[in-house]
């Protein structure tokens, strides 16, 4: 029964960030760190952080892999399954019945409006999860000056997220070994 009641528990916890949550992944990061990690204590931010890195560098929606890592961790193979279903099903009832009727409906003003108030939302749903990981990722002048190379990287290139992930990795093993050695 205790079985039963986690998988449903993973079910249900990533049931209503995915029908609460508009704006893909990305939006959904300051949700997935409050529940997951501050009501449930199911991660801690630094394992967040680390999922949303792999997840951006994985093929599918970090938001969707994110949930597979916390349901894997929660309840192995099984728990990673229950955990990205509850996610992605209230999307896919959403998006059927959007589809059933988006034709009749969209070029309709107040739809227009709406959409156009759902994306300023969303960017500042976005800028909320940038400054709550700032805050746990850049912690000295190492991690600054990686945040500065791949920013300026990610503006003056079209260069896959991949290449940024792994040369930032890099980079940290190697300034971080360079700063213990200095100790």
């Amino acid at each position: 029964m205790d079985v039963l009641k986690k998988y449903l528990g993973l079910f249900w916890t990533f049931s209503k960030i995915g029908v609460t949550t508009f704006g893909g992944g990305y939006a959904m990061l300051p949700i997935l760190q409050r529940e997951i990690v501050e009501d449930k204590g199911w991660a801690t931010d630094e394992e967040l952080t680390d999922w949303y890195a792999i997840g951006q560098c994985t093929p599918g929606v970090i938001a969707v892999n994110t949930a597979t890592f916390v349901g894997q961790k929660r309840g192995g193979i099984a728990g990673g399954i229950v955990a990205t279903l509850g996610l992605v099903f209230p999307s896919l009832i959403i998006i059927m019945l959007i589809a059933a009727l988006i034709s009749s409906f969209a070029e309709l003003a107040a739809v227009r409006n709406a959409f156009a108030g759902i994306r300023v939302c969303v960017c500042v749903l976005v800028v909320n999860a940038v400054v709550k990981l700032w805050r746990k990722s850049i912690v000295d002048w190492a991690t600054f000056v990686v945040f500065l190379a791949v920013f300026a990287l990610s503006v003056f290139t079209s260069l896959s997220p991949i290449p940024f992930v792994v040369l930032s990795a890099l980079a940290g093993i190697v300034l971080k070994n360079l700063e213990a050695r200095r100790k």
